[in-house]
């Protein structure tokens, strides 16, 4: 993981330092779809130095090099997924929690769709709002979740 981080900043130019990979690390081995401010808080546990503009720099390089993807909600602040393989995100319009639903399908519709359409897609993103099973029931989350 750490070699991934230190192999993405060095090919853009950048300095390896301890707190970029940490800031790597910490994207890379989160699931709960986390924001600048959230990865800044773990980050500054280990690096108390470590400044917010390092986090949003270093989450940038992460996000141009594609070992992150920027998720843009209305009313939600920018969240990070390190999850950058096909998959669906159940976004729950109560709690704001991010759920990964893995479905090997979906790379099939952004193929299909884009031979129909004679369009060349260069990304996808797929979100399905709702209410996640702990809001409307009061059970616990089993799914990879924040």
């Amino acid at each position: 993981m750490d070699t991934a981080v230190i192999r993405a900043l060095r090919g853009r130019g950048y300095k390896a330092t301890p707190q970029r990979i940490a800031v790597g690390r910490v994207i890379l081995m989160s699931r709960d779809h986390p924001t600048a401010q959230a990865v800044y808080g773990e980050v500054k546990k280990i690096y108390p130095t470590v400044s917010l503009s390092t986090v949003y720099k270093t989450l940038k390089i992460l996000k141009e090099v594609g070992l992150v993807q920027e998720l843009n909600f209305p009313r939600d602040r920018t969240r990070f997924d390190s999850a950058i393989d096909p998959h669906i995100n159940l976004v729950c319009l109560n709690c704001g929690r991010i759920l990964d639903a893995e479905n090997s399908g979906i790379q099939e519709i952004v193929d299909w769709v884009s031979e129909e359409e004679n369009f060349a897609a260069t990304g996808h993103r797929f979100d399905i709002y709702g209410i996640c099973q702990s809001c409307s029931k009061g059970e616990p989350i089993n799914r990879r979740s924040e």
